[in-house]
This record gives C-alpha cells, structure tokens and sequence, in this order.
C-alpha cells in the first residue's frame, strides 16, 4: 500500500476526488475522515478520479458506491474516471451483488397455532431425549448386575459422602424448624377446643407420611441435584466426557450409576433422620404451649401413629431420589458449550426434580388411600 493517496481540490460549487495507489479495507476509515470532513452543501458536481488507483478491493469498492448513493440523494452531479477495467469490473460486481441482496424478506411474525406446536413439539423432542437417556440408564444399571467387579465401591461411597453426609445439618435443622412450626400452628388452633393431646396424632401421622419424605427430596433437589447438574454439565463443556469415551470409558458407569445409587440408598436415611428431627421439634412445643410432658407425648405417639406412616414415608425415599438424580444428571449431559447453559439447565434440573417430586407424592397418596393404606 505504499504511495496510497487522497488528494483532494475543490472551488465555490466543484470538488475533485484523486485516488491513488492501492485502495483497501485497511484504508476506508482514513479516506472517510478525510470525506466526512468535506461540506457538499453547495457543492453542484463531484469528480471522482480513479485513474491513477492501481488496485481497489470489494471493502473500498463498498465505500465508493456508498459515497455515490449518498451525494445521488443530495441531488448532486458525480463523474466516475476511470479507464482500469478492474477497477471498473470491481465496481460492477460490488453495486450488482448489493442491488440483488437489497429486498431481503423480513421474518414474519408467528402466530399463536404456531408457537403452541413449537411449544408442543419441544416438550415432546424433550420428553424422547430424556426416555432415552433412561433406557441407556436401565442398560448400564444391567451391567453393574452381571458382575460385582463393575460396581463402583470407591465412587459411591464418595457420592454418599457428598450427597447424605454433608446434608445431614441443613435436613436435621429444617426438619426441627417445620415441626416446630407446624406444632404451634396447630396448637394454636387444637387450645381453642381444649384437644391439645391431638396434637400427637396429627404432628406424628404428618411428619411421617407426607412431610418429611417431601422437604427431604426438596431440600436434596436443590442441593445434590443441582451439584449433579453443574458437575456433569462442566465436565461436558471441558470435554472430559468426550475423553473418557475416547479412553474406554463408559460415564454412565463411572460417573452417572454411582450418584443415582448413592443417592437411592442413603435417602431413606436421611428421611429417618428428617421424622426424628421433626418429632423433636413439635414435641418441645407440646411441652412449652400445650404443656403436654416428653413421657406423656411419646406414650400417645406409641399409641396413635401406626408403624405402616413410619414405612411408607421412608418407602418413599428411593423413588424421590432417582427421580432427584436422573433428572440431574440428565441436564447436565444436555448443556451446551457455554457457561450460560449450566445455569440455565441447573435451574431447570431444580424445577423439574422438585415437581417430579410432588407429582410422585400425590400418585403415592392417592394409591395409598385407594389401598386402604
């Protein structure tokens, strides 16, 4: 681009244009300055000399038609010089291209049909993507049954580790917290006609049935889910994933059945401790505002609540927490190659796992009590 010049002369009602030498995209922002500078208003015709440009490329040939454009609407006269049949050529096909990809259609709005079936269709490739993620689920599960060796001891004692052990403060306090509540709420209500011993009936058939199997899937949805998600989800942006396939080695083995095990065998504990935390706490407000004594309390509680509440809660716990872990673990194998999507599918691993939760509560309750239960 050596001896690239703009020279630019002009009278009253006249401007001359001179190019010289090699006209590039690395020069337009230069030239345009150069331009912008320049008053048209009175101007009446433009020359624009290209005679002695040895070289123009599409960037600069862009600029030149856009400057014609522009003094063309101010109604002022321009005259292209040019003999150089590349340079011409260069022109023609820059204007040519432009005009052809001038009417570009504009996307049209769509309407309700349509994004209901979009909304439809997604939730069903959605629905599909996660059957099949369950059957390769059911065929790995097959694997580890064949022989002891594929077991993964070192993994899921890991994973019990991660997922129960470290969940045991956060469950026990909230279990105390919501039986504490739901005690003096009731208490309030059972002094006003003088039943303060029903309290026992209700806390204990509450906390053991329905409760504590409930808030425990909460709790560990938005914590050992989420970690699941996050976990496998950076893993498959960091291409781990992809290097243990190309090593030999199975995820769903090594990574995805040792959380999903860990979790259904540990959460029935963690249940256990959710009922005991949670008769602990409605028990010191009998004691405090319905002055019901520890004595008194666990003679009724012996007497009222069937062993059955105690069995189907804790009955609960393997369903809640494959429904908990696969959901997890299944968002996280579907994040894309940004950080954004982690977040993105973090949430909807909580969301989801929480409302699986439930609606497999209700199906329990209804099969329950259909049942006799």
């Amino acid at each position: 681009m050596e001896n690239s010049s703009l020279n630019i002369t002009h009278t009253s009602d006249k401007f001359s244009l001179h190019f010289f030498g090699e006209f590039t995209l690395f020069i337009v922002s230069k030239y345009k300055k150069q331009i912008d500078k320049l008053d048209f208003s009175k101007a009446k015709e433009v020359f624009l000399d290209l005679e002695g440009l040895v070289f123009l490329d599409t960037a600069a040939a862009l600029f030149i038609n856009s400057l014609l454009n522009e003094l063309d609407s101010k109604n002022i006269h321009v005259s292209v010089l040019c003999t150089n049949k590349d340079i011409l050529g260069t022109l023609e096909l820059v204007k040519n291209q432009k005009r052809t990809s001038e009417h570009i259609p504009h996307e049209k709005n769509n309407n309700s049909f349509y994004e209901l079936g979009f909304a439809l269709y997604s939730q069903y490739i959605g629905l599909r993507s996660f059957m099949s993620f369950l059957g390769i689920l059911f065929l790995s599960f097959g694997s580890y049954l064949k022989s002891v060796k594929n077991i993964r001891y070192k993994e899921i004692a890991f994973e019990i580790n991660e997922s129960t052990v470290k969940a045991i403060g956060i469950i026990s306090l909230t279990s105390f917290l919501l039986g504490l509540v739901v005690a003096y709420q009731s208490a309030f209500q059972l002094k006003i006609y003088g039943a303060n011993i029903f309290i026992v009936d209700m806390l204990g058939i509450s906390m053991l049935r329905e409760l504590s199997p409930l808030i425990t899937a909460i709790i560990i949805a938005g914590r050992s889910g989420s970690a699941f998600t996050a976990q496998i989800g950076a893993m498959k942006i960091t291409q781990e994933l992809d290097a243990m396939r190309t090593m030999g080695f199975d995820p769903y083995l090594f990574l995805v059945l040792p959380r999903i095990i860990a979790l259904m065998l540990t959460m029935s504990i963690l249940i256990f401790i959710s009922d005991i935390m949670g008769v602990i706490g409605g028990m010191v407000v009998a004691n405090l505002d319905l002055h019901i004594s520890t004595e008194l309390f666990l003679d009724r509680f012996s007497e009222v609540v069937a062993v059955k509440h105690f069995y189907i809660g804790i009955a609960k716990g393997p369903f809640f927490a494959f429904l908990i872990a696969s959901i997890g673990i299944y968002r996280g194998l579907v994040v894309k190659d940004d950080t954004q999507s982690i977040g993105f599918n973090t949430t909807k691993s909580v969301v989801e796992s929480i409302f699986a939760v439930i609606v497999c509560d209700a199906i329990f309750s209804i099969a329950f009590t259909s049942l006799g239960i």
